[in-house]
């Protein structure tokens, strides 16, 4: 099902734009940041009432308006460079100078998920999620933010605060989540938990979540960029079989392993899967940006939210080879949708 140019915003080309060199960006001043936590009850949907440190990072001039960012399930208060910790951020090409969410102008907060450190062993809501935004707005004396852009799992919370929380948000930006979890995509996570279950009883844990991981990967991905990257024929070694994509896989479940812990991983896939959102009970704008390729968040799955928003809600579509994973890998492409929904008007709030 694809949405008509009549009725929706035009669908982007299918190539990404190269990004500008870095070596010819021009040098720009630190950007100033601060990072912490905050203690803080929080009555959960299924795990009762837990007490939880909430960990920030808030970066940007202290005038400027405020964006809360939130990415998948791995992803943290870093989201991009400055002056506390000038590292790359999980979001930096998002993020970065000229972008539409340039920290320089936007006041940049981000915090880990509840269930990140792989201290709560228990179903985790997005809800929940939501929740814990509205106790560390409360707690930074933000009033309302600006716009929540949420990517993945982050779209998921940004609905549920929009239900939840109305009044701490002015817009919503929704990149690759819906209101539901698709059938398929929940099926695959499924297998994913069980193959981590059976290395945690094989005592090989770490084993366990790098084939899940790997696994993911190809739900994150699409066969067409697989087929441009990986066309090689296989090798033999020590007598096996072994394909092209093999190495950049182990790589990717090698890395996630040594950052992600095995509960916080399972806890937010299950998280995942328990997120459901009435889009009717949205009452202020949302933008929803799907990738027509994304194996995970069919754009079918885009269109029935966006519809399900009826006036609140607006759609934009960007065709990808990197399916799910657009808003990482295509962010130039990405950052002009951005950059134009942040500049749409916002009606008035009754």
């Amino acid at each position: 099902m694809h949405p008509s140019p009549a009725e929706r915003s035009a669908v982007a080309p299918s190539r990404p734009v190269p990004a500008p060199e870095a070596a010819h960006a021009p040098p720009r001043p630190a950007i100033p940041a601060g990072r912490g936590s905050i203690d803080a009850v929080l009555a959960t949907r299924y795990a009762g009432t837990r007490r939880l440190h909430l960990q920030y990072e808030l970066a940007g001039p202290e005038d400027a308006p405020v964006a809360l960012v939130a990415g998948g399930i791995s992803a943290h208060r870093h989201v991009a460079a400055n002056v506390l910790d000038p590292s790359p951020g999980w979001a930096q090409g998002l993020l970065d100078a000229g972008r539409a969410l340039d920290p320089a102008r936007w006041r940049i907060l981000a915090f880990d998920y509840v269930g990140a450190d792989g201290a709560l062993d228990a179903p985790i809501d997005t809800a929940d999620q939501a929740d814990a935004v509205a106790l560390l707005l409360d707690a930074l004396g933000i009033a309302q933010l600006a716009v929540f852009v949420g990517y993945s799992y982050g779209a998921l919370v940004g609905l549920q605060l929009a239900v939840r929380h109305p009044q701490r948000l002015r817009r919503l930006i929704a990149v690759s989540g819906a209101h539901r979890p698709h059938p398929y995509a929940a099926a695959w996570r499924a297998l994913q938990r069980k193959v981590v279950a059976l290395g945690q009883l094989q005592c090989a844990d770490e084993q366990g979540l790098s084939l899940a991981r790997q696994l993911a990967m190809l739900s994150y991905r699409t066969p067409e960029e697989f087929a441009e990257r990986f066309d090689a024929p296989p090798v033999l070694c020590n007598g096996r079989v072994r394909v092209a994509a093999e190495d950049y896989l182990d790589a990717a479940g090698a890395k996630f392993v040594a950052r992600m812990p095995a509960t916080a991983w399972l806890r937010l896939s299950e998280s995942i899967d328990l997120h459901r959102v009435d889009p009717a009970q949205v009452r202020l704008p949302v933008s929803v940006i799907a990738v027509d390729g994304d194996r995970l968040v069919p754009l079918a799955d885009a269109v029935a939210l966006q519809e399900g928003l009826g006036c609140h809600g607006r759609l934009r579509v960007l065709r990808s080879e990197y399916g799910h994973d657009a808003f990482l890998k295509d962010t130039a492409r990405m950052d002009a949708l951005l950059a134009s929904e942040l500049a749409a008007p916002l009606p008035a709030r009754p």
